[in-house]
């Protein structure tokens, strides 16, 4: 990829990130208040398909938050999965460009 795409692109992926960030704070936000009240309940799932479509940084802020899903280790396994595989991503991306 050239440069100038790859250029072209970085602020769509950023933008991308950041209304998957908010995606990801609400939908912890609203699965933590079911939680507290007994509701019913987001899937893990689809807390994980926010997170590996770009909503993982808004995900980790509202782990710390609302104290929400931090003590599930098998969530929290795949959870830093995802985020590994965003680092590397990134890394082969920046890598890639030089």
């Amino acid at each position: 990829m050239s440069a100038s795409l790859r250029q072209s692109v970085l602020p769509a992926v950023v933008i991308a990130y950041a209304l998957m960030s908010v995606v990801a704070f609400a939908v912890y936000g609203i699965d933590k208040q079911r939680a507290v009240r007994g509701g019913w309940r987001i899937r893990e799932a689809t807390l994980q398909v926010i997170a590996l479509f770009g909503g993982w940084p808004g995900a980790w802020l509202a782990q710390r938050v609302f104290r929400h899903k931090t003590s599930k280790s098998t969530f929290m396994i795949v959870f830093w999965a995802i985020v590994a595989l965003h680092v590397c991503a990134w890394a082969w991306w920046f890598q890639s460009s030089w």
